[in-house]
């Protein structure tokens, strides 16, 4: 036993504590009926999601189809065409920027379309399931004021170097400029080798690819920094990294710029895609409908995904508004479980059923037969629930 305790003194550790009485069958009551409500919100919003999700899928699948058979593919992007004043066009080269990025404080310099300089500080951190402390290069500030125990974990309030990332103002793919929107879409970023740059300063130190505001980088005490860079959209020819990135773009032509292009089913086209999707292939029209493939597939996965995302929502909801059942029986240990048990099934199979019937409804205008079938679908987990009862016994 002294051994044990001795143990647990030199791990300069602590562990809190607690006892809470265990509430009432009023206060219990009273947590299920706030429960209920969020759960009623929930259940709501899940029809929203369900439905809106519904017709944004499919107008955004009209949208690329359209897209398709207007697009036109560019054969020459040095050069721009009044003829395609306002239409769909398909690209693909190169990015170049007017001029390289730069950050004075470190000496770094890029052609690129984005740098970003990441800032990290040593600090205490404590982890909630045990409230140990540790420290870790964290590139928040943590606030050690909601620590358990505050004293001699202390980290400061402040960074003294913030991250930044800057943004070419110009992009150019050839002759055409791209949009804002089509810049976002330019976030592939890779750390920034260091190993031929110089110590900026005499109080900064480059270990790898950092710079270390440290006295013993290898040793940090709370409060020091260290410094990476990222870059994204390599555009021009670097004896390091290696040529310019291509990309390719699919966006309207107004003038020599690349902006979003509004299709008749009310969605918006402006498309980026790493790399070049277009060369010998694009003639024939492989590459072209690659991109829109993988448009489609983008779609089919963020639909699902929010298919999911609603059904999920419902099922909670559900759960929520039935809990007070589960806790008026919560003094019967073998009710209590057969009741949760009733109420998950009956939760799973509202919640299908309904998810279903709003999916359906939202197909209604667009594709009434899948409509029907989907809505014929929706009976399925009430009639097999309803099949699981055992029948009444004839008296």
């Amino acid at each position: 036993m002294s051994r044990n305790f001795s143990d647990t003194g030199s791990r300069k550790e602590h562990v809190k504590v607690t006892s809470e009485a265990k509430p009432g069958f009023l206060e219990r009551l009273s947590e299920t009926s706030g429960g209920m409500l969020i759960g009623l919100v929930t259940f709501l919003l899940s029809f929203y999601v369900l439905f809106t999700n519904e017709g944004r899928a499919l107008r955004t699948a009209k949208s690329l189809d359209e897209g398709l058979s207007l697009v036109i593919p560019l054969d020459n992007i040095h050069s721009v065409s009044q003829q395609n004043e306002g239409r769909l066009v398909h690209l693909a080269g190169a990015l170049s920027t007017s001029k390289p990025l730069f950050d004075p404080s470190y000496g770094v310099s890029i052609q690129a379309v984005k740098l970003k300089r990441n800032v990290e500080m040593y600090q205490w951190v404590e982890y909630e399931e045990s409230t140990k402390k540790d420290t870790e290069w964290k590139s928040e500030v943590v606030n050690s004021r909601n620590f358990d125990r505050e004293i001699g974990h202390k980290n400061p309030s402040a960074m003294a170097v913030e991250s930044f990332t800057a943004v070419s103002p110009n992009v150019q793919v050839g002759s055409f400029v791209l949009s804002k929107g089509l810049v976002d879409k330019i976030d592939d970023f890779k750390q920034l080798s260091l190993s031929n740059l110089e110590d900026p300063h005499a109080d900064v130190t480059r270990g790898g690819d950092y710079f270390y505001h440290s006295e013993n980088p290898r040793r940090p005490e709370v409060g020091d920094l260290r410094v990476s860079f990222f870059y994204a959209g390599l555009s021009g020819d670097d004896p390091h990294l290696g040529s310019a990135d291509k990309v390719t773009v699919i966006a309207r032509q107004r003038g020599d710029q690349l902006v979003p292009y509004h299709t008749k089913s009310g969605d918006v086209l402006h498309i980026l895609y790493p790399g070049d999707l277009s060369a010998e292939a694009a003639h024939n029209g492989v590459c072209l409908q690659e991109v829109f493939q993988k448009e489609h597939e983008s779609n089919t996965m963020k639909t699902w995904a929010l298919r999911a995302a609603g059904w999920l929502a419902m099922f909670v909801g559900i759960s929520l508004m039935t809990r007070i059942f589960y806790t008026l029986v919560d003094w019967f240990p073998v009710v209590r479980d057969l009741v949760n048990i009733g109420l998950k099934a009956f939760a799973f199979c509202v919640a299908s059923s309904l998810s279903l019937l709003t999916i359906s409804v939202g197909w209604l205008f667009h594709r009434p037969l899948w409509a029907l079938l989907i809505a014929l679908l929706s009976v399925v987990p009430v009639v097999v629930a309803k099949s699981r009862v055992p029948p009444k016994k004839q008296q």
